[in-house]
């Protein structure tokens, strides 16, 4: 059989059909996707922070610890995209997977305090 397949019923494709640039796309468009929908709750906390009068202290760094936390997101997600720009991409390394999963925590916890803090 070519390719590995089973006879009648499911099995891998043969090498040969496989389009190498479809993973790699799909994957640069998820990130493309998760990076929108993290500006716009930067956005969104950043409004939600600063809306109302003069923000306070603590305002002011939950804000500017959004954006930094955002900006390093974002420049996470661009070096995966560049990296899968030719052919197939090298593996997430665990420095890379462990800040990605650090910016998101940090932005949650973000999340949580503009939902907490008095007033707002």
């Amino acid at each position: 059989m070519a390719g590995g397949a089973r006879p009648g019923g499911p099995g891998p494709r043969p090498a040969a059909d496989r389009d190498p640039g479809l993973q790699p796309e799909r994957t640069r468009l998820a990130w493309r996707r998760t990076t929108l929908s993290a500006t716009v709750v930067a956005m969104l906390a950043g409004r939600q922070l600063l809306k109302g009068g003069a923000p306070g202290p603590v305002e002011l760094v939950v804000a500017a610890l959004t954006g930094l936390l955002w900006i390093g997101f974002v420049a996470l997600a661009h070096h995966r995209m560049r990296a899968m720009a030719g052919g197939r991409p090298p593996g997430m390394g665990p420095r890379t997977a462990l800040l990605v999963v650090g910016c998101t925590l940090a932005l949650a916890l973000c999340g949580v305090v503009v939902a907490v803090l008095p007033g707002r």
